[in-house]
């Protein structure tokens, strides 16, 4: 559940004292990052963050949610829930470029995270259940004779998303913005390359 925007004192909101947090937990680790250089940052005192969340660790919570909870949206959505489950794990693969995209800090967090506190392992447990729900949509793609059989369906999912994380390291949404690269030009790109070798071939039609 999104927990709503808290409105404090002026200069801050939630909002973008989490996108400050995130920001130095990439850059610093979590555990590295203290509410000082955090307060620092902002150039606000430790009560103006206090006045918004409890602890550092609700901001981490916080912060892991706004991309997992992004990707579920995705999996609820008509597209990934109606039609061919070949249509539906292609929808899934966009719908997550373009949360990746449009919450790029997050994500990136939400992928060096390594279970080392109940927040974390609650959120790799999220995530385990993403990773299930998606393999479950390449189980019922081989079951309709869309997606070649010959590569086991956990393989397929893991190299599927394997691909859409990589985008992590290199995609800057504002950049790539500049050079005519979208998030609808970056999936595009991404599920011509990879549906390809994913889609069952065709047989031939037997001539008569």
């Amino acid at each position: 559940m999104t927990t709503p925007t808290r409105r404090g004192r002026p200069g801050h909101s939630l909002d973008s004292l989490l996108d400050v947090a995130v920001a130095l937990f990439i850059e610093r680790g979590f555990e590295a990052t203290s509410m000082d250089a955090l307060a620092d940052r902002l150039g606000v005192t430790k009560s103006a963050i206090y006045h918004h969340v409890p602890s550092k660790v609700e901001l981490l919570r916080l912060a892991l949610d706004r991309a997992l909870d992004g990707l579920f949206a995705v999996l609820s959505e008509p597209g990934a829930t109606q039609g061919p489950a070949i249509d539906r794990l292609e929808h899934v693969v966009r719908g997550s470029v373009g949360v990746l995209a449009d919450r790029l800090p997050f994500v990136t967090l939400l992928l060096r995270v390594r279970g080392n506190s109940d927040v974390e392992s609650h959120a790799l447990h999220r995530r385990r259940d993403f990773d299930q729900r998606v393999t479950e949509l390449v189980r019922a793609a081989v079951a309709e004779g869309s997606v070649r059989p010959d590569v086991d369906p956990r393989v397929t999912s893991r190299l599927l998303f394997g691909t859409v994380n990589s985008l992590t390291e290199w995609y800057r949404p504002t950049e790539e913005h500049r050079g005519g690269l979208s998030p609808t030009d970056l999936a595009d790109g991404l599920v011509t390359t990879l549906f390809s070798g994913l889609r069952a071939p065709t047989r031939p039609q037997e001539h008569r």
